[in-house]
């Protein structure tokens, strides 16, 4: 049943194309490229967050300011230079908007943060912040301390060292190395020691392991510098939202894209909250949904930003009968079979018990004072700290999804109270204290518990799992669940059909600032599972060239060399140099961020520069890419018209229309040149030649499907309104994906080796409608023939000839 989404009456886009501004790229640089992205066909532009953000922040997640738009990014002139730009060119603008959390790591730019640590419970902004101030004895813990500035007197008291004061304009300071917090009045006189300052304060400065289970702040999942902010109280919100309200007062703004509402309090709330506000505007939410999970009908929201399209893209494309060889290379890798769900419950419970156990903790502070007087000692002693702290850590591991909203959801809760209960039969009895505390959507700890087990989520499984499990990478993406290796036609037809009746206004995508490989990337790595017999006797071969400690991890960051190879990027070897730091870190089981293991980290690094500095080891991966860029490039085509294509509002994100090959973020983020993008717009306006295959492929066949299905959408919105499968006959329609849209057919090639190996298409024809149709693609007249039809491009977009 639909939700709210489906009584918008207000503007929705047709598509939307992503861009990442910042002080290099500002609004003023992004309204002039408005003219190429219309050009290209796009209706709405898509902004990355404009607040007024952390100094030198590249990507504005970490907002300090809600009254204003950061003026690096142009500020208020900006945005009204973009948006008077975006209107005489007839486009829509979306805008990213970060509701759940402020960064902190300079207090001083955030007033809100720096009132609080100056004036403690008595700040007028204390109740904005979500701080459990009696666990810090009053005092905020802010985790900055390095091990070499805690010194330990004889007295067993704690002194910091490379503390000062010092006096300004606006009052005194407290300094700790480049770290600045203010002095709250009447605390210091001339001449006092810092640290008796110190300890006067609203604030403790603490050793930087505090973090993980000390902490009385609630942060942006294990980020100590973002700080919660609490939007459920009425105040909150429209302090919080007085920018965003004027956006849509002045008519600057059309829609929203709301990042990570699951840390919210009440998300279904927040968004009735925003809907009134911006007068029922498009609103997106950055939901990442499971495999079988749905979106809460109730939400007033047009859907999620796309991962889980991009899920099913990804996976019907991908060679079924890879599945068992990959499997069998994994296991040997790894020294015996993988359980995907295993491993996350493994890597969600050691983030459980260290990076978030501060959270956990405050649950379990929350459930002990909901205790009755009267229990007797046996059940005090269930309920104990350490028990339920251990029970709730097991119950965070267990939970199947990012979070419930309860009532919504109650049936994910009782799953994870079943899985735990059989994972830790000694808890029993905790379990039957923490079960009915935890389904009363009304007490704070269950409240506390659906904000805290999305964070559990994302940093066990998106960053760390996510880096252990190399089986087909391509797979391991935001938004999808590893251990389903594939989606035949018949499921993704049922997947978008349910999709149109549904919320046939959510996003769709391939590519965002938070995917772990960019969309061509991926497609070329998907060819692997048609191909697992070569992977792996080259993967054997890499091994044997360039021993590393962990096979396992080899097999993934040798995938990644696979998946970005461009020889013509000079910048390509320090992108696999971050790409492999963080890969290994975030996998964490042989090195981490806060102890890094040298010699395992320099064998990795020795790795990537035998890729670029030793003959054997290039010719190795290139004699593999000669059978894997064209069958990768066919991939990326076909994932690209199925975006555009399918229900939902297609986004592309920046730079995308032409070959995609980044990294995880930071490289995701890199300059993208536009004006090369443009100039090829202008003058490659026809298909040109057939893909050859080649590695240094300008894109340009890319930019042709891109600038085709995108105009096409924009011009003929009336064409995409149904959605129904288009069926085939011959020899080889295991490898034809197609569908009509209620008068656009989209047709694309699928596991392109196997087609090769049998021939081609051959006699394989579609079962197209009466009538004669022109393939907008290739701007020629259209065949049923696919031989024919397909003989240029490995896509097609048809539209019938008037």
């Amino acid at each position: 049943m639909p939700g709210k989404h489906a009584e918008q009456t207000t503007r929705v886009p047709v598509s939307t194309y992503r861009l990442q501004i910042s002080e290099e790229f500002d609004l003023f640089e992004a309204a002039r490229r408005l003219p190429y992205l219309h050009a290209l066909g796009v209706d709405w532009v898509y902004l990355s967050p404009l607040l007024a953000a952390e100094p030198g922040s590249t990507h504005g997640y970490d907002v300090v300011a809600h009254d204003r738009i950061d003026p690096a990014r142009g500020g208020e002139e900006g945005l009204a230079a973009l948006s008077a730009e975006a209107r005489r060119l007839g486009m829509g603008v979306l805008v990213d908007i970060v509701p759940n959390h402020v960064g902190v790591a300079t207090p001083s730019e955030d007033a809100w943060w720096w009132d609080v640590l100056k004036l403690g419970r008595a700040s007028e902004h204390a109740t904005a912040f979500d701080i459990e101030w009696a666990a810090g004895d009053g005092r905020i813990r802010i985790p900055v301390i390095g091990d070499d500035d805690v010194e330990e007197l004889p007295d067993g008291r704690t002194r910091i060292r490379n503390l000062r004061v010092v006096d300004t304009p606006d009052g005194a300071e407290l300094l700790y190395h480049d770290n600045t917090y203010p002095v709250a009045p009447e605390t210091w006189t001339e001449g006092d020691d810092p640290n008796d300052v110190h300890d006067r304060q609203h604030y403790e400065l603490v050793h930087w392991q505090v973090a993980d289970d000390g902490l009385n702040y609630r942060r942006f999942f294990a980020i100590n510098t973002l700080a919660a902010l609490r939007v459920e109280d009425p105040e909150v919100f429209a302090e919080s939202h007085v920018e965003v309200r004027r956006w849509f007062d002045e008519g600057l703004v059309d829609g929203l894209r709301v990042d990570h509402p699951d840390g919210l309090r009440d998300p279904k709330r927040y968004l009735d909250d925003l809907a009134d506000l911006t007068g029922g505007a498009y609103v997106l939410v950055e939901k990442i949904l499971e495999p079988g999970e749905e979106l809460p009908t109730s939400w007033a929201t047009a859907g999620t930003t796309g991962y889980d399209a991009l899920a099913s893209i990804d996976r019907v494309l991908t060679d079924p009968a890879g599945q068992a060889p990959l499997d069998a290379l994994e296991a040997r890798l790894r020294g015996g079979p993988v359980d995907w769900e295993r491993m996350v419950h493994g890597t969600k419970r050691e983030v459980a018990d260290g990076i978030l156990n501060s959270e956990v903790r405050r649950i379990t502070r929350e459930v002990r004072r909901l205790l009755p007087d009267s229990w007797d000692p046996a059940e005090r002693a269930a309920a104990s700290t350490d028990r339920v702290v251990d029970a709730v850590a097991e119950l965070l591991a267990c939970f199947p999804v990012y979070r419930s909203y309860l009532p919504e959801g109650q049936e994910h809760l009782e799953h994870a109270f079943a899985r735990a209960r059989a994972e830790r039969p000694d808890l029993e009895a905790t379990f039957d204290v923490l079960l009915p505390v935890l389904s009363d959507p009304w007490t704070p700890p269950a409240r506390r518990f659906q904000q805290t087990s999305g964070m559990v989520m994302a940093k066990g499984v998106e960053d760390c799992a996510f880096y252990r499990y190399s089986r087909l990478t391509s797979l391991n993406e935001v938004g999808g669940d590893p251990s389903v290796f594939s989606l035949d036609p018949a499921g993704f037809h049922e997947a978008m059909a349910e999709r149109q009746a549904t919320w046939p206004h959510a996003m769709t995508t391939l590519s965002t600032h938070d995917t772990k490989r960019g969309e061509d990337v991926r497609a070329r790595i998907t060819a692997l599972a048609e191909v697992p017999g070569e992977w792996e006797r080259t993967l054997n071969r890499l091994l044997e060239l360039v021993p590393l400690p962990d096979p396992g991890f080899a097999s993934l960051l040798w995938q990644a060399v696979l998946g970005a190879w461009l020889p013509t990027d000079p910048d390509l070897r320090d992108r696999l140099h971050g790409y492999a730091e963080k890969a290994m870190r975030e996998a964490g089981d042989r090195t981490t961020w806060t102890e890094p293991d040298e010699a395992y980290e320099a064998a990795v690094h020795a790795a990537v520069d035998a890729a670029f500095d030793r003959d054997e080891v290039r010719a190795t991966i290139e004699d593999l890419l000669a059978r894997i860029v064209g069958p990768g490039w066919v991939n990326a085509l076909t994932a690209k018209l199925l975006a555009i294509t399918i229900p939902g509002v297609p986004d592309v994100y920046q730079g995308s229309e032409l070959w995609e090959q980044s990294l995880v973020d930071p490289d995701n983020r890199r300059p993208v040149d536009f004006d090369r993008r443009a100039a090829l717009l202008d003058t490659s306006p026809s298909l040109g030649a057939a893909l050859d295959g080649a590695l240094d492929d300008p894109g340009t066949a890319k930019l042709r499907v891109v600038h085709a299905a995108l105009t096409l959408r924009r011009e003929r919105a009336d064409l995409f309104t149904s959605y129904a499968p288009v069926g085939a006959h011959g020899s080889a329609t295991d490898h034809v994906l197609a569908y009509d849209r209620g008068g656009a057919i989209a047709v694309v090639t699928r596991l392109p080796v196997g087609l090769a190996a049998r021939g081609g298409w051959g006699d394989t024809t579609l079962d197209l409608p009466p009538g004669r149709w022109h393939d907008v693609v290739a701007d020629r007249p259209a065949t049923d023939r696919l031989a024919e039809l397909l003989d240029r491009c490995p896509v097609a977009l048809l539209v019938k000839e008037d």
